[in-house]
Protein backbone atom coordinates (compact mmCIF):
# COMPACT_ATOMS: atom_id res chain seq x y z
CA UNK A 1 0.00 0.00 0.00
CA UNK A 2 1.40 3.44 -0.87
CA UNK A 3 2.31 5.68 1.90
CA UNK A 4 -0.42 8.71 2.18
CA UNK A 5 0.19 12.44 1.11
CA UNK A 6 0.45 13.35 4.77
CA UNK A 7 3.48 11.18 5.74
CA UNK A 8 4.97 12.01 2.50
CA UNK A 9 5.11 15.14 3.25
CA UNK A 10 6.42 15.03 6.82
CA UNK A 11 9.87 13.74 5.21
CA UNK A 12 9.83 16.64 2.42
CA UNK A 13 12.93 19.09 3.56
CA UNK A 14 11.14 22.28 4.48
CA UNK A 15 7.75 21.27 4.47
CA UNK A 16 5.91 22.84 7.64
CA UNK A 17 5.28 19.12 9.23
CA UNK A 18 9.41 19.34 9.35
CA UNK A 19 10.20 18.86 13.18
CA UNK A 20 14.06 19.27 13.24
CA UNK A 21 13.76 23.25 12.80
CA UNK A 22 16.47 24.86 15.06
CA UNK A 23 15.24 26.34 18.68
CA UNK A 24 16.75 29.50 17.46
CA UNK A 25 14.80 30.00 14.43
CA UNK A 26 11.52 30.62 16.87
CA UNK A 27 14.09 32.43 19.48
CA UNK A 28 14.89 35.17 17.44
CA UNK A 29 11.42 36.27 16.52
CA UNK A 30 10.69 37.69 19.92
CA UNK A 31 10.45 41.18 21.26
CA UNK A 32 9.09 44.20 19.25
CA UNK A 33 10.78 45.02 15.94
CA UNK A 34 11.07 48.21 13.81
CA UNK A 35 13.08 49.38 10.88
CA UNK A 36 14.70 52.12 10.24
CA UNK A 37 13.45 55.68 9.54
CA UNK A 38 9.62 55.82 8.51
CA UNK A 39 6.92 58.40 9.95
CA UNK A 40 4.06 58.55 12.41
CA UNK A 41 1.08 60.19 10.84
CA UNK A 42 -1.97 59.94 12.77
CA UNK A 43 -3.56 57.03 12.73
CA UNK A 44 -7.14 57.96 13.12
CA UNK A 45 -8.36 54.57 13.31
CA UNK A 46 -10.92 55.19 15.68
CA UNK A 47 -13.41 56.32 13.75
CA UNK A 48 -13.95 52.84 12.28
CA UNK A 49 -11.80 50.04 14.54
CA UNK A 50 -14.55 48.82 16.96
CA UNK A 51 -16.99 48.42 14.65
CA UNK A 52 -18.02 44.76 13.49
CA UNK A 53 -18.17 43.96 9.92
CA UNK A 54 -21.46 44.03 8.38
CA UNK A 55 -22.68 42.67 5.20
CA UNK A 56 -23.54 44.93 2.42
CA UNK A 57 -27.12 44.46 1.29
CA UNK A 58 -26.83 42.43 -1.78
CA UNK A 59 -27.11 45.43 -4.59
CA UNK A 60 -28.75 45.44 -7.96
CA UNK A 61 -26.05 45.53 -10.19
CA UNK A 62 -22.01 45.02 -9.66
CA UNK A 63 -19.58 45.94 -12.80
CA UNK A 64 -16.63 43.35 -12.73
CA UNK A 65 -13.30 44.59 -13.72
CA UNK A 66 -11.21 42.34 -16.51
CA UNK A 67 -8.08 44.05 -15.23
CA UNK A 68 -7.74 44.22 -11.02
CA UNK A 69 -4.72 42.48 -10.62
CA UNK A 70 -0.94 43.12 -11.74
CA UNK A 71 -0.34 41.34 -15.00
CA UNK A 72 -1.98 40.84 -17.63
CA UNK A 73 -6.02 41.73 -18.12
CA UNK A 74 -8.33 38.36 -18.65
CA UNK A 75 -10.51 38.23 -21.64
CA UNK A 76 -14.37 37.68 -20.84
CA UNK A 77 -15.82 34.22 -20.86
CA UNK A 78 -19.77 35.04 -21.01
CA UNK A 79 -21.88 37.11 -22.83
CA UNK A 80 -24.29 39.51 -22.85
CA UNK A 81 -28.04 38.19 -21.95
CA UNK A 82 -26.31 35.53 -20.39
CA UNK A 83 -27.40 33.92 -17.04
CA UNK A 84 -24.83 33.14 -14.58
CA UNK A 85 -24.53 32.03 -10.86
CA UNK A 86 -23.01 33.88 -7.58
CA UNK A 87 -18.91 32.48 -7.89
CA UNK A 88 -18.72 31.54 -12.02
CA UNK A 89 -16.06 32.86 -13.38
CA UNK A 90 -16.71 35.24 -16.09
CA UNK A 91 -13.29 36.16 -17.34
CA UNK A 92 -9.71 34.28 -17.65
CA UNK A 93 -6.13 34.58 -19.07
CA UNK A 94 -3.42 32.37 -19.77
CA UNK A 95 -0.90 34.24 -18.72
CA UNK A 96 0.90 33.10 -15.42
CA UNK A 97 1.13 36.23 -14.05
CA UNK A 98 -2.77 37.54 -14.00
CA UNK A 99 -5.79 36.14 -12.37
CA UNK A 100 -9.14 35.30 -13.32
CA UNK A 101 -12.45 36.91 -12.25
CA UNK A 102 -15.72 36.00 -11.01
CA UNK A 103 -19.40 36.70 -10.76
CA UNK A 104 -19.79 38.66 -7.20
CA UNK A 105 -23.99 38.13 -7.64
CA UNK A 106 -26.14 35.80 -9.88
CA UNK A 107 -27.90 37.73 -12.44
CA UNK A 108 -27.58 38.71 -15.97
CA UNK A 109 -24.57 40.15 -18.46
CA UNK A 110 -24.85 43.48 -19.42
CA UNK A 111 -23.49 44.59 -22.59
CA UNK A 112 -19.88 45.20 -21.79
CA UNK A 113 -18.14 48.84 -20.91
CA UNK A 114 -15.28 50.25 -19.80
CA UNK A 115 -14.94 51.99 -16.08
CA UNK A 116 -11.60 54.57 -15.04
CA UNK A 117 -10.40 53.20 -12.08
CA UNK A 118 -9.14 55.40 -9.09
CA UNK A 119 -5.27 54.27 -10.50
CA UNK A 120 -6.15 56.48 -14.03
CA UNK A 121 -6.65 53.33 -16.09
CA UNK A 122 -9.27 52.51 -18.85
CA UNK A 123 -10.35 48.89 -18.15
CA UNK A 124 -13.08 46.61 -19.89
CA UNK A 125 -15.72 45.53 -17.52
CA UNK A 126 -18.67 42.47 -17.30
CA UNK A 127 -21.37 44.18 -15.77
CA UNK A 128 -23.93 41.96 -14.47
CA UNK A 129 -27.39 42.82 -13.25
CA UNK A 130 -28.92 40.86 -10.28
CA UNK A 131 -31.51 38.40 -10.85
CA UNK A 132 -32.76 35.35 -8.50
CA UNK A 133 -32.64 35.27 -5.11
CA UNK A 134 -28.79 36.69 -3.66
CA UNK A 135 -26.86 34.98 -0.98
CA UNK A 136 -26.91 38.17 1.67
CA UNK A 137 -26.36 38.80 5.57
CA UNK A 138 -25.69 35.82 7.81
CA UNK A 139 -25.89 33.37 5.21
CA UNK A 140 -23.10 35.70 3.34
CA UNK A 141 -20.70 35.88 6.42
CA UNK A 142 -20.64 32.30 6.51
CA UNK A 143 -20.39 31.22 3.08
CA UNK A 144 -17.08 33.80 3.39
CA UNK A 145 -15.50 33.52 6.89
CA UNK A 146 -17.80 30.93 8.89
CA UNK A 147 -17.78 27.97 10.01
CA UNK A 148 -14.56 25.78 11.18
CA UNK A 149 -11.16 25.49 9.45
CA UNK A 150 -9.01 23.24 9.08
CA UNK A 151 -5.24 24.27 10.23
CA UNK A 152 -3.98 20.73 10.23
CA UNK A 153 -5.40 20.07 6.05
CA UNK A 154 -2.03 21.25 4.27
CA UNK A 155 -1.15 17.75 4.03
CA UNK A 156 -3.75 16.35 2.44
CA UNK A 157 -2.83 18.24 -0.79
CA UNK A 158 0.27 18.26 -2.75
CA UNK A 159 1.78 21.82 -3.46
CA UNK A 160 0.64 22.37 -6.88
CA UNK A 161 -3.10 21.30 -6.26
CA UNK A 162 -3.04 24.03 -3.85
CA UNK A 163 -1.23 26.53 -6.25
CA UNK A 164 -3.83 25.83 -8.92
CA UNK A 165 -6.74 26.05 -6.66
CA UNK A 166 -5.81 29.59 -5.38
CA UNK A 167 -5.15 30.32 -9.39
CA UNK A 168 -8.52 28.96 -10.15
CA UNK A 169 -10.19 31.37 -7.51
CA UNK A 170 -8.12 34.02 -9.02
CA UNK A 171 -6.62 35.29 -5.13
CA UNK A 172 -4.76 38.48 -5.33
CA UNK A 173 -2.87 40.45 -2.79
CA UNK A 174 -5.57 41.96 -0.67
CA UNK A 175 -3.15 44.49 1.11
CA UNK A 176 -3.86 46.75 -2.11
CA UNK A 177 -0.56 45.74 -4.21
CA UNK A 178 -3.19 43.04 -6.27
CA UNK A 179 -0.31 40.32 -6.97
CA UNK A 180 -1.50 37.19 -8.32
CA UNK A 181 -0.87 34.46 -5.36
CA UNK A 182 -0.27 31.65 -7.27
CA UNK A 183 2.57 33.36 -8.37
CA UNK A 184 3.74 34.18 -5.19
CA UNK A 185 3.48 30.46 -3.75
CA UNK A 186 5.07 28.96 -6.80
CA UNK A 187 8.25 27.19 -5.79
CA UNK A 188 11.32 28.52 -7.24
CA UNK A 189 14.36 25.76 -6.92
CA UNK A 190 16.76 29.02 -8.06
CA UNK A 191 14.99 30.72 -4.89
CA UNK A 192 14.07 28.85 -1.78
CA UNK A 193 11.30 29.76 0.67
CA UNK A 194 12.38 29.19 4.47
CA UNK A 195 9.69 31.63 5.68
CA UNK A 196 5.82 32.49 5.16
CA UNK A 197 5.50 36.19 7.07
CA UNK A 198 1.73 36.94 7.31
CA UNK A 199 1.22 40.35 7.32
CA UNK A 200 -1.28 41.96 9.70
CA UNK A 201 0.39 44.92 10.34
CA UNK A 202 -2.39 47.42 8.23
CA UNK A 203 -0.46 50.52 8.97
CA UNK A 204 -2.33 53.02 6.84
CA UNK A 205 -4.11 55.88 8.41
CA UNK A 206 -8.11 55.43 8.87
CA UNK A 207 -8.20 51.41 7.40
CA UNK A 208 -9.20 48.72 9.73
CA UNK A 209 -10.73 45.82 7.58
CA UNK A 210 -7.29 43.41 8.06
CA UNK A 211 -8.05 44.78 12.05
CA UNK A 212 -11.45 43.53 12.25
CA UNK A 213 -10.74 40.28 9.98
CA UNK A 214 -7.98 39.12 12.82
CA UNK A 215 -10.92 39.94 15.28
CA UNK A 216 -13.87 37.77 13.57
CA UNK A 217 -12.57 35.51 11.31
CA UNK A 218 -9.17 34.37 12.76
CA UNK A 219 -9.91 30.57 12.01
CA UNK A 220 -9.66 31.35 7.61
CA UNK A 221 -6.30 33.25 8.53
CA UNK A 222 -4.43 30.89 10.49
CA UNK A 223 -5.52 27.56 7.68
CA UNK A 224 -4.72 29.56 4.60
CA UNK A 225 -1.23 30.68 6.30
CA UNK A 226 -0.91 27.05 6.86
CA UNK A 227 -1.46 25.99 2.94
CA UNK A 228 0.41 28.99 1.76
CA UNK A 229 3.62 27.57 3.31
CA UNK A 230 2.96 24.14 2.52
CA UNK A 231 2.69 25.40 -0.79
CA UNK A 232 5.86 27.49 -1.51
CA UNK A 233 7.52 24.92 0.97
CA UNK A 234 8.26 27.46 3.67
CA UNK A 235 9.51 25.53 7.07
CA UNK A 236 8.47 28.69 9.44
CA UNK A 237 4.87 30.69 9.21
CA UNK A 238 5.17 34.17 11.43
CA UNK A 239 2.44 36.70 11.62
CA UNK A 240 3.13 40.47 12.29
CA UNK A 241 0.68 42.47 14.21
CA UNK A 242 1.55 46.31 15.19
CA UNK A 243 1.62 47.08 19.09
CA UNK A 244 -1.17 48.91 18.40
CA UNK A 245 -3.19 45.92 17.65
CA UNK A 246 -3.13 43.67 20.98
CA UNK A 247 -6.64 42.59 20.64
CA UNK A 248 -5.76 41.38 16.63
CA UNK A 249 -2.87 39.83 18.04
CA UNK A 250 -4.44 37.68 21.01
CA UNK A 251 -6.93 36.62 18.84
CA UNK A 252 -4.67 35.05 16.50
CA UNK A 253 -2.52 33.79 18.69
CA UNK A 254 -5.72 31.88 20.42
CA UNK A 255 -6.58 30.60 16.87
CA UNK A 256 -2.61 29.58 16.57
CA UNK A 257 -2.51 27.61 19.26
CA UNK A 258 -0.80 24.09 18.28
CA UNK A 259 0.05 25.18 15.22
CA UNK A 260 3.64 26.13 13.51
CA UNK A 261 2.25 30.12 13.30
CA UNK A 262 4.26 32.26 15.21
CA UNK A 263 2.76 35.63 15.88
CA UNK A 264 4.93 38.11 16.54
CA UNK A 265 4.24 42.38 17.47
CA UNK A 266 6.06 44.82 15.79
CA UNK A 267 6.34 48.62 16.26
CA UNK A 268 3.76 51.24 15.31
CA UNK A 269 5.47 52.76 12.66
CA UNK A 270 4.19 53.90 8.95
CA UNK A 271 5.02 52.19 6.55
CA UNK A 272 5.55 48.94 8.59
CA UNK A 273 2.77 46.98 5.80
CA UNK A 274 5.07 47.78 3.33
CA UNK A 275 7.19 44.11 2.36
CA UNK A 276 10.54 45.47 2.31
CA UNK A 277 10.50 46.69 6.09
CA UNK A 278 8.52 43.80 7.44
CA UNK A 279 10.86 41.63 6.56
CA UNK A 280 13.56 43.70 7.81
CA UNK A 281 11.93 44.74 10.87
CA UNK A 282 10.78 40.64 12.04
CA UNK A 283 13.69 38.79 10.39
CA UNK A 284 16.56 41.17 9.88
CA UNK A 285 16.76 40.36 6.36
CA UNK A 286 17.54 43.16 3.90
CA UNK A 287 15.90 42.84 0.37
CA UNK A 288 18.14 44.37 -2.22
CA UNK A 289 17.04 47.35 -3.65
CA UNK A 290 14.65 46.42 -6.58
CA UNK A 291 14.34 43.18 -5.50
CA UNK A 292 11.36 41.18 -3.64
CA UNK A 293 11.05 39.10 -0.24
CA UNK A 294 11.69 35.99 -2.62
CA UNK A 295 15.60 37.13 -3.06
CA UNK A 296 15.94 36.50 0.92
CA UNK A 297 13.86 33.46 1.19
CA UNK A 298 11.12 35.19 2.67
CA UNK A 299 7.28 35.41 0.79
CA UNK A 300 5.07 37.70 2.15
CA UNK A 301 0.68 37.80 2.28
CA UNK A 302 -1.51 39.85 4.14
CA UNK A 303 -4.12 38.12 6.10
CA UNK A 304 -6.90 38.44 3.56
CA UNK A 305 -4.65 36.83 1.51
CA UNK A 306 -4.42 34.00 3.45
CA UNK A 307 -7.96 33.78 4.65
CA UNK A 308 -8.98 33.49 0.60
CA UNK A 309 -6.36 30.71 0.12
CA UNK A 310 -8.49 28.99 2.84
CA UNK A 311 -11.60 29.70 1.50
CA UNK A 312 -10.15 28.40 -2.20
CA UNK A 313 -8.44 25.55 -1.39
CA UNK A 314 -10.57 24.24 1.61
CA UNK A 315 -13.80 25.38 0.12
CA UNK A 316 -13.61 25.56 -3.45
CA UNK A 317 -14.81 29.27 -3.21
CA UNK A 318 -13.05 32.04 -5.60
CA UNK A 319 -12.22 35.54 -4.59
CA UNK A 320 -16.10 37.30 -4.86
CA UNK A 321 -16.03 39.00 -1.55
CA UNK A 322 -13.98 41.09 0.57
CA UNK A 323 -13.91 43.78 3.24
CA UNK A 324 -13.68 47.20 3.06
CA UNK A 325 -13.32 50.32 5.32
CA UNK A 326 -15.40 53.19 4.45
CA UNK A 327 -13.99 56.08 6.63
CA UNK A 328 -13.19 59.09 7.20
CA UNK A 329 -14.56 62.38 8.69
CA UNK A 330 -16.07 63.00 5.61
CA UNK A 331 -18.55 59.98 5.43
CA UNK A 332 -21.70 60.36 7.56
CA UNK A 333 -21.31 56.81 9.99
CA UNK A 334 -17.69 54.63 9.07
CA UNK A 335 -18.48 50.79 9.11
CA UNK A 336 -16.19 48.21 7.75
CA UNK A 337 -18.25 46.28 5.13
CA UNK A 338 -18.37 42.85 3.59
CA UNK A 339 -19.02 43.94 -0.26
CA UNK A 340 -19.24 42.18 -3.67
CA UNK A 341 -16.28 42.80 -5.87
CA UNK A 342 -17.83 45.27 -8.60
CA UNK A 343 -20.14 47.30 -6.37
CA UNK A 344 -19.54 50.99 -6.78
CA UNK A 345 -17.73 53.27 -4.15
CA UNK A 346 -21.45 55.38 -4.23
CA UNK A 347 -23.37 52.36 -3.03
CA UNK A 348 -21.05 51.82 -0.40
CA UNK A 349 -20.82 55.67 1.12
CA UNK A 350 -24.45 55.52 0.76
CA UNK A 351 -25.18 52.31 2.93
CA UNK A 352 -22.93 54.44 5.23
CA UNK A 353 -25.35 57.62 5.62
CA UNK A 354 -23.67 59.09 2.72
CA UNK A 355 -21.44 62.25 2.83
CA UNK A 356 -20.86 65.17 5.14
CA UNK A 357 -21.08 68.38 4.00
CA UNK A 358 -17.67 69.07 5.12
CA UNK A 359 -16.71 65.96 2.41
CA UNK A 360 -14.30 66.61 -0.48
CA UNK A 361 -12.42 63.93 -1.55
CA UNK A 362 -13.01 60.30 -1.71
CA UNK A 363 -10.10 57.89 -1.99
CA UNK A 364 -9.29 54.47 -2.66
CA UNK A 365 -6.95 53.22 -0.24
CA UNK A 366 -5.59 55.50 2.75
CA UNK A 367 -4.01 58.94 2.46
CA UNK A 368 -0.79 57.98 2.85
CA UNK A 369 -1.04 55.62 -0.61
CA UNK A 370 -4.54 55.82 -1.33
CA UNK A 371 -5.42 57.90 -4.96
CA UNK A 372 -8.57 59.63 -5.06
CA UNK A 373 -11.70 57.87 -6.98
CA UNK A 374 -12.33 59.78 -10.11
CA UNK A 375 -16.41 58.98 -10.00
CA UNK A 376 -18.86 57.14 -7.74
CA UNK A 377 -19.76 55.37 -9.98
CA UNK A 378 -16.53 53.15 -9.87
CA UNK A 379 -16.63 49.80 -8.76
CA UNK A 380 -14.77 48.30 -5.85
CA UNK A 381 -11.84 46.00 -7.04
CA UNK A 382 -9.80 42.76 -5.04
CA UNK A 383 -7.31 45.54 -4.15
CA UNK A 384 -9.78 48.13 -2.34
CA UNK A 385 -9.23 47.50 1.02
CA UNK A 386 -10.29 50.95 1.89
CA UNK A 387 -12.63 54.01 0.64
CA UNK A 388 -12.05 57.22 3.16
CA UNK A 389 -14.05 60.51 2.70
CA UNK A 390 -11.63 63.26 3.56
CA UNK A 391 -13.13 66.94 4.28
CA UNK A 392 -12.11 70.36 3.37
CA UNK A 393 -9.98 70.57 6.38
CA UNK A 394 -7.83 67.33 5.35
CA UNK A 395 -7.37 68.58 2.10
CA UNK A 396 -6.58 72.12 2.50
CA UNK A 397 -4.06 72.64 0.27
CA UNK A 398 -0.89 74.84 1.07
CA UNK A 399 1.27 76.59 -1.76
CA UNK A 400 4.12 74.73 -2.97
CA UNK A 401 7.42 76.21 -3.02
CA UNK A 402 10.97 75.46 -4.33
CA UNK A 403 12.62 72.59 -2.31
CA UNK A 404 14.89 73.98 0.53
CA UNK A 405 17.53 71.08 0.37
CA UNK A 406 16.49 70.36 4.13
CA UNK A 407 16.51 66.64 3.26
CA UNK A 408 14.20 65.20 5.29
CA UNK A 409 12.61 63.15 2.91
CA UNK A 410 15.56 61.35 2.57
CA UNK A 411 15.69 61.26 6.75
CA UNK A 412 12.43 59.07 6.51
CA UNK A 413 12.79 56.99 3.41
CA UNK A 414 12.40 53.50 4.37
CA UNK A 415 14.38 51.99 0.80
CA UNK A 416 17.25 55.05 1.49
CA UNK A 417 16.52 56.74 -1.61
CA UNK A 418 16.76 60.14 -2.45
CA UNK A 419 12.97 61.22 -3.43
CA UNK A 420 13.70 64.62 -4.18
CA UNK A 421 16.34 64.10 -6.80
CA UNK A 422 13.88 61.54 -8.54
CA UNK A 423 11.27 63.49 -8.24
CA UNK A 424 13.24 66.70 -10.09
CA UNK A 425 14.49 64.16 -12.80
CA UNK A 426 10.59 63.11 -13.44
CA UNK A 427 9.51 66.60 -13.38
CA UNK A 428 12.11 67.46 -15.41
CA UNK A 429 11.18 64.17 -17.93
CA UNK A 430 14.99 63.28 -17.58
CA UNK A 431 14.02 59.31 -17.38
CA UNK A 432 17.35 58.09 -17.62
CA UNK A 433 18.59 60.26 -14.66
CA UNK A 434 15.32 59.42 -12.68
CA UNK A 435 16.41 55.65 -12.93
CA UNK A 436 19.61 56.51 -11.72
CA UNK A 437 18.14 57.66 -9.23
CA UNK A 438 16.48 53.88 -8.66
CA UNK A 439 12.77 55.54 -9.59
CA UNK A 440 11.76 51.95 -9.60
CA UNK A 441 12.73 50.96 -6.44
CA UNK A 442 10.77 53.31 -4.32
CA UNK A 443 7.56 51.98 -3.01
CA UNK A 444 5.32 54.93 -3.26
CA UNK A 445 4.58 54.76 0.60
CA UNK A 446 4.33 58.56 0.46
CA UNK A 447 6.69 59.29 3.76
CA UNK A 448 8.57 61.95 1.83
CA UNK A 449 5.75 64.07 1.07
CA UNK A 450 4.02 63.94 4.03
CA UNK A 451 7.60 65.42 6.02
CA UNK A 452 8.02 67.44 2.93
CA UNK A 453 7.53 71.21 4.12
CA UNK A 454 7.65 72.67 0.25
CA UNK A 455 4.72 70.46 0.27
CA UNK A 456 6.47 69.60 -3.57
CA UNK A 457 4.41 66.76 -4.61
CA UNK A 458 6.79 64.01 -4.74
CA UNK A 459 5.23 60.41 -4.52
CA UNK A 460 2.99 61.65 -7.43
CA UNK A 461 6.15 63.05 -9.53
CA UNK A 462 7.82 59.71 -8.91
CA UNK A 463 4.98 57.79 -9.85
CA UNK A 464 4.82 60.01 -13.45
CA UNK A 465 8.22 58.93 -13.62
CA UNK A 466 7.77 55.12 -13.04
CA UNK A 467 4.66 55.52 -15.71
CA UNK A 468 7.12 56.60 -18.35
CA UNK A 469 10.14 54.29 -18.15
CA UNK A 470 8.70 51.68 -20.43
CA UNK A 471 8.21 53.90 -23.18
CA UNK A 472 11.82 55.19 -23.12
Amino acid sequence: MSESPIALDKRRPGSIYETNMSPTAIDDLRGIRTFARGVHPPSLKHLAREVPVEVLPSPGAVTVPLLQHTGAPCEPLVKPKQAVTLGQKIGSSETFISAAVHASIAGVVQMGSVATLPNGRHVRTIPIQADGQQLAGKALWEDVFGGDWLTDAAGRFEPSAIVQSVREAGVVGLGGAAFPTHVKITPNPKKPVDTLLVNGCECEPYLTADYRLMLEAPGPIVAGAMLAAHACGAGRLVLAVEDDKQAAAEAMEKAAKGTLLKVVVVKTKYPMGGERQLVLAVLKREVPTGGLPLDVGVVVMNVGTAAAVARAVLRGKPLTHRIVSVTGRGVAIPKNLLVPIGVSYGELIQYCGGLTPQAARVLAGGPMMGQAVPALSAPVTKGTSGVVVLTEEDVRQVQETSCVRCGRCVDVCPLRLVPTKIALASRHKDWDLARRYYVTACCECGCCAYVCPARIPLTQLIRVGKAHLPKN
